[in-house]
């Protein structure tokens, strides 16, 4: 039972010790695993998946490091409040996180949507307590389509697929898996109980959540926030990456971020970090 800091009362915070969550500025509590010991590694994952999708790091790498994973807002075990899906909040959540458990010296990890997770809580809060990034398959800099970003996304899509979620949101999930693992590359071999283990963690998320985070994930520059990113940071990327394609967002990322690595993946789709998930390791491992 976790006692709120604001009121007497006790909640019932799902069964979870007050080890496992912290709260943030507005009450929402969030839910992390934490293992290991060493400097702190701390992963946040892509649009509403949840922690457990790093389960082949945080089964591996807290032998080295130690490892810390959160469900952001609205995903996972953590709560599932009506609002605060936007950038800044996500990054102030973040923030909170790194405060309450006093970390410093860290390496923030982050796939997909995560990263602008990273780049937005480096514009606001900066780069005190962190010593280098790690950017996986990156929406960064901006995924929407705009007279100064003619390679983004066209909106059309983005309303396609908040129609597809109000209408059938497991059914969409469940046509998204392959893409997201690339399933239809002849390199790689993928179960379907892999697949299924995917869209069970991404229906762990509250319906507001999914379109919420979508559309932040689609209509958010970061181009502006860019310039925040001081710190070692390498950046991991597919070529074979369809849900955010390299030429749109890894690559592109890269360029504006001054000094940064650049591993492309050859034959990777968006889940690089399952897929090739001994080669991603090393490599975190060693950029550490």
């Amino acid at each position: 039972m976790l006692q709120s800091t604001q009121s007497s009362a006790t909640r019932p915070a799902q069964q979870l010790s007050q080890k496992s969550l912290i709260e943030t500025n507005d009450g929402t509590r969030l839910f992390y695993q934490d293992l290991g010991a060493g400097q702190p590694v701390v992963f946040i994952h892509g649009w509403v998946v949840g922690a457990d999708i790093w389960e082949y790091q945080m089964s591996d790498l807290p032998n080295h490091v130690r490892c810390i994973a959160y469900d952001c807002r609205g995903c996972g075990r953590s709560d599932q409040p009506s609002n605060g899906y936007d950038y800044d909040t996500l990054a102030d959540d973040l923030a909170a996180l790194l405060e309450q458990l006093d970390l410093q010296n860290v390496v923030l990890v982050a796939h997909s949507m995560g990263c602008g997770e990273v780049v937005r809580y480096l514009s606001r809060h900066g780069a005190a307590r962190i010593d280098r990034v790690v950017l996986v398959a990156t929406n960064t800099p901006f995924l929407l389509r705009m007279k100064d970003n003619p390679d983004g996304f066209d909106k059309q899509i983005l309303d396609d697929t908040i129609t597809e979620l109000k209408r059938d949101r497991p059914r969409y999930l469940a046509a998204i898996a392959p893409t997201f693992f690339g399933t239809d590359l002849s390199t790689l071999s993928i179960s379907p109980e892999m697949m299924q283990w995917g869209v069970g963690l991404a229906l762990r998320a509250s319906p507001k959540a999914t379109i919420e985070m979508m559309r932040a994930n689609f209509e958010t520059d970061f181009r502006p926030d860019l310039h925040a990113v001081t710190v070692p940071t390498l950046i991991i990327h597919g070529d074979r990456d369809q849900s955010h394609p390299i030429d749109v967002t890894g690559r592109k990322t890269a360029q504006l971020i001054r000094g940064s690595q650049f591993k492309v993946y050859e034959g990777a789709a968006h889940g690089l970090f399952i897929t090739h998930k001994e080669q991603f390791n090393r490599d975190l491992l060693a950029f550490i």
